[in-house]
C-alpha cells in the first residue's frame, strides 16, 4: 500500500487539514464566522494546558457545539504547543487565527455562543496584543510579535494537528518521506543529510549525515537506530513537546535513518518523568505497525524496522549518548570512554546511531523539501533552524524556533516582548547547566554554533534563560554548579571531585569569605576540569564559571574584595536596615522576625541587630510603608 493509498482510506480529509494552515483575511467583529465554512478549535493539550484543564475544557467546547447543533460546521481538536505557554489553556481557532488564553472552564459557553453563533470575538480572553493601527479586534496569530520573526520546521505540526490521529499527520504529508526514502539508495539518502547541513541539536552541533555516514560504513551484521529523549536540562521543554505535539515526525525520522544505515531496530530513549510522551508514543508506534509504516514489510517493500521504548529514571548523565547506550543494556548509566564511538561500537557492540528528538524531526522535511531548502535557512556554518525553550524574566515565555543567526535582541525584544517589570536586561544563559551566561554587549550577536563557542557558551538542547538586574551572577552560576555536582556519576575524578571544589569556592564567595586567591583557583580548576573529565557533562561542567569569569569579572571582583552584592542576592553580603524618617512604630517588624533581632516599642523607631539576623527577609516584606531597605 502507498501513501496515496492511506489518504484515499484516511478518516480524516487532507482539503480539512490544509484549511487549518491556510491564509485568511482577518476576521471582523460581527461577522459571520460559520458562513465562511467550517471552523476548527484547536485546543492546546500540552503539558501546561493539561494543567490548567485544558482536557475538561477541550471536552466542554465540544459538548457545547453538539448542545448548539452546529458540529456540521465547528470541529474541536486537541494538539500539540503553540508556543506560548504561561497563559494556558489557550485556544487557536483556525483558519482565522484568533488566540484566546488563559481559558477557563466558565468561559466555554461564551466562546460557544458569542464567537461560534452570534460572530463576536471575545475580547477579554483574546491574546493581550492589539493592534492599534486596524479596525480588527485583534491581530492573527501568526502575524503576533511572539511568532513573526520564528520559522517552524521541527515543530510545523505542534498546534495545528490532533497527535493521536495518524491520519492528520498523513494527510500533511507525514510518511511521504519514508516512502520516498524506501525507493533510494541508501546513500543518496545520507548524502541529502550531509548536503543540507543539519547539525546535531542536543549539543556540540555534530555534522548529522556525517554521524549517519560513520554509522553506515561500519560493518556489522546488525546496527541500531537510537532517539536520545533524555532531556535533563532544568527549564528545557523542546523534546517533550515535540514527542507529545507531533510524535510520527520523530517515527518517520529513525525509519529513514534505519533505512539509510542498515538497520532493522531502534530505540527511544526518554525519561519517566514524561508520562504523556511515553502514553502517546505507544499510541503512535502501534497505530504506524498497523498501517505497515512501522514493522515488518514496510509498506510492502522489503524494509522492515521495529521501535521499541525505553524508560530512563531520570539521571542528567544519561543524557550523553554513552550513558544512554550503558543504561539501554540495563547497566548503571555511566559515560564509556571514547574511542570508539557509538557509529564503531555503541549498543551491544554494535553500530549505533544516535540522535535527539529536534533532529529527527527535521528529517522528514528535508527528504521531501531537499537538501537545498534546508540550507537556505541559517548560517553558512549553521543552517536551518533551532528550537529554544526561552525562559527567565522576559514577558512572553515559551517554545519558540528561529532561523539560525536571529539575534538575542530579536529573541528578547520582539518575540519575548522584554523584560518583565520594565527591568533592566544583564545577560542571557544558553545551553543548560552546562552553557555559559551571555552578557548585554553581544545582544546583537546571532545565534549559532560558532558565536556561542566564541562566547563560552553552547547550544546545547535549546535552554534559554533571560537575566535581570535582580539576578546575581554569582549566585546564579552556583545554582548551576549544585546541579552538576548532584548529577555527575562519579565515574571520574576531576568531575566527582572538581564539580565539588568549584561548588564549594562559589558557596565561600557567596558567603563573603572569600579570597582573591579564591577567584584564580576557581578559572584554574575550571580549566582543568574541562581539559581532563572523561565526558561531555564533565568537559562543560566549568562553562558557567568561566564564562561569567570572563564577561562579569568586576562583579566577582565586587564579592570578594568590596564585599558587596549588586544585585542584593548573597545573604553573606547583605543587611537590612530600617530607615528613621519611614518608621512609624507599628511593631510589625519586630513580630514577624523569627530570630528576634529587632527592638523598638511602639510609635518609635526600630532597628535591627546585625549580629542575630538571619537575613530572611520577612520584616521588608510585612512593613506597610517601605522603611525596611536592603543594602
Amino acid at each position: 500500500m502507498t501513501i496515496e493509498q492511506l489518504r484515499s482510506n484516511e478518516n480524516v480529509k487532507q482539503e480539512e487539514i490544509h484549511i487549518r494552515f491556510k491564509e485568511q483575511k482577518p476576521f471582523s467583529s460581527g461577522q459571520a464566522l460559520l458562513e465562511d465554512g467550517k471552523t476548527h478549535i484547536m485546543v492546546c493539550a500540552d503539558l501546561g494546558c493539561r494543567a490548567s484543564k485544558g482536557l475538561e475544557i477541550m471536552a466542554e467546547l465540544k459538548y457545547s457545539v453538539d448542545h448548539y447543533n452546529i458540529a456540521d460546521k465547528v470541529e474541536v481538536h486537541q494538539t500539540g504547543c503553540f508556543g506560548l505557554c504561561e497563559p494556558g489553556t489557550n485556544i487557536l481557532v483556525l483558519p482565522q487565527g484568533i488566540y484566546y488564553t488563559g481559558v477557563k472552564l466558565e468561559d466555554v459557553e461564551e466562546l460557544v455562543r458569542s464567537h461560534l453563533i452570534e460572530g463576536q470575538v471575545v475580547d477579554r480572553l483574546l491574546y493581550e496584543e492589539v493592534n492599534p493601527n486596524n479596525d480588527e479586534s485583534y491581530i492573527p496569530f501568526n502575524d503576533l510579535s511572539f511568532n513573526k520573526k520564528q520559522k517552524r520546521i521541527a515543530l510545523q505540526n505542534c498546534g495545528r494537528l490532533d497527535p493521536d490521529i495518524i491520519d492528520e499527520y498523513i494527510a500533511n504529508d507525514g510518511y511521504k518521506a519514508l516512502e520516498k526514502a524506501i525507493k533510494m539508495q541508501p546513500q543518496d539518502i545520507i548524502d541529502i543529510i550531509k548536503d543540507s547541513g543539519l547539525r546535531g541539536r542536543g549539543g556540540a552541533g555534530f555534522p548529522t549525515g556525517l554521524k549517519w555516514q560513520f554509522t553506515k560504513d561500519t560493518p556489522a551484521n546488525k546496527k541500531y537506530v537510537v532517539c536520545n529523549a533524555d532531556e535533563g536540562d532544568p527549564g528545557a521543554f523542546m523534546d517533550r513537546a515535540i514527542l507529545e505535539g507531533d510524535p510520527h515526525s520523530v517515527l518517520e525520522a529513525m525509519a529513514i535513518a534505519a533505512k539509510a544505515i542498515g538497520s532493522d531496530e531502534g530505540y527511544i530513549y526518554i525519561r519517566a518523568e514524561y508520562p504523556k510522551a511515553i502514553e502517546r508514543l505507544e499510541h503512535s508506534i502501534k497505530i504506524a505497525m498497523d498501517r505497515k509504516l512501522l514493522g515488518e514489510n514496510i509498506l510492502g517493500s522489503n524494509f522492515s524496522f521495529n521501535i521499541y521504548l525505553k524508560i530512563g529514571a531520570g539521571a542528567f548523565v544519561c543524557g550523553e549518548e554513552t550513558a544512554l547506550i550503558e543504561s539501554i543494556e540495563g547497566k548503571r548509566g555511566i559515560p564509556r570512554n571514547k574511542p570508539p564511538f557509538p557509529a564503531n561500537r555503541g549498543l551491544w557492540n554494535k553500530p549505533t546511531l544516535i540522535n535527539n528528538v529536534e533532529t529527527y524531526a527535521n528529517i522528514p522535511q528535508i527528504i521531501n523539501k531537499g537538501s537545498d531548502w534546508f540550507k537556505s535557512i541559517g548560517t553558512e556554518g549553521s543552517k536551518g533552524t533551532k528550537v529554544f525553550s526561552l525562559g527567565g524574566k522576559v514577558k512572553h515565555s515559551g517554545l519558540i524556533e528561529i532561523p539560525m543567526g536571529t539575534s538575542f535582541r530579536d529573541v528578547v525584544y520582539e518575540i519575548g516582548g522584554g523584560l518583565v517589570d520594565g527591568k533592566k536586561f544583564k545577560a542571557i544563559q544558553t545551553g543548560g547547566p552546562s552553557g555559559g551566561v551571555i552578557p548585554e554587549e553581544y545582544l546583537d550577536m546571532p545565534i549559532d554554533y560558532e558565536s556561542l563557542k566564541k562566547l563560552g557558551s553552547m547550544m546545547g538542547s535549546g535552554g534559554m534563560i533571560v537575566i535581570d538586574e535582580d539576578t546575581c551572577i554569582v549566585d546564579l552560576v552556583k545554582f548551576y554548579l549544585d546541579f552538576i555536582v548532584d548529577e555527575s556519576c562519579g565515574k571520574c575524578s576531576p568531575c566527582r571531585i572538581g564539580s565539588k571544589r568549584l561548588y564549594e569556592l562559589l558557596d565561600k564567595i557567596t558567603l563573603g569569605l572569600a579570597e582573591e586567591a579564591d577567584l584564580i583557583e576557581l578559572r584554574q580548576l575550571g580549566k582543568t576540569i574541562k581539559e581532563t573529565s572523561a565526558c561531555g557533562l564533565g568537559q562543560s561542567a566549568p562553562n558557567p564559571v568561566l564564562s561569567t569569569l570572563e564577561h562579569f569579572t568586576e562583579e566577582y571582583f565586587e564579592h570578594v574584595l568590596d564585599k558587596k552584592c549588586r544585585a542584593h542576592v548573597c545573604k553573606g553580603l547583605i543587611k537590612y536596615e530600617i530607615l528613621q524618617d519611614k518608621c512609624i512604630g507599628c511593631t510589625k517588624c519586630a513580630r514577624n522576625c523569627p530570630v528576634s533581632c529587632i527592638t523598638g516599642s511602639l510609635k518609635h523607631y526600630h532597628y535591627i541587630n546585625q549580629a542575630d539576623c538571619i537575613k530572611c527577609g520577612n520584616c521588608m516584606e510585612v512593613c506597610p510603608v517601605d522603611a525596611v531597605v536592603k543594602i
